[in-house]
């Protein structure tokens, strides 16, 4: 197991790195990316965002994730942001990011999590990750992002951990 802790100012740097490095990401997206992180670490007043660090050997930072329940809705939360460092992908790192998620999101009674993403070929495996990992396929938006990239919504649903209904 990879300890995973919440993100740090100090950490800000270091995420950004990763999301450079995995070449994943457009400009604009690392520059999305990045404000959330900044309203996470800079407005103590914000409930949208929580944002978890992966630390390996010697507290390094090899992945983060960002998450949060979903505005208006009942149990419904979204992943805005999971990144690996290049270095570290393909070793559990995301699924484990993925899984404290999950974690998390049960403790607080939630019913699914909902995950975007391009269906560009170069994302086939961001796509196969979660498949992986069990998630489904629930919408697809045509030329959502640009022409030719449409938006996947991802979808996994939980059993609640109390009976019965309030």
């Amino acid at each position: 197991m990879i300890p995973i802790r919440k993100m740090l100012p100090r950490d800000r740097s270091a995420v950004y790195e990763i999301l450079q490095q995995t070449d994943m990401f457009t400009l604009d997206e690392i520059s999305v990316a990045m404000e959330l992180i900044d309203v996470y670490l800079f407005n103590s007043e914000q409930k949208d965002y929580l944002i978890y660090i992966a630390t390996g050997a010697s507290n390094r930072i090899v992945g983060y994730v960002c998450y949060g329940p979903t505005p208006a809705t009942v149990g419904t939360f979204d992943l805005y942001w999971i990144a690996v460092s290049p270095d570290m992908q393909n070793r559990g790192v995301g699924k484990q990011l993925l899984r404290f998620v999950e974690a998390q999101i049960a403790e607080q009674e939630g019913r699914m999590l909902i995950i975007e993403t391009s269906s560009q070929e170069r994302y086939s495996p961001t796509q196969e990750f979660y498949e992986r990992n069990g998630y489904t396929v629930e919408a697809r938006i045509g030329d959502f992002y640009r022409i030719g990239d449409d938006r996947l919504i991802y979808v996994k649903r939980f059993e609640p951990l109390r009976g019965g209904e309030e």
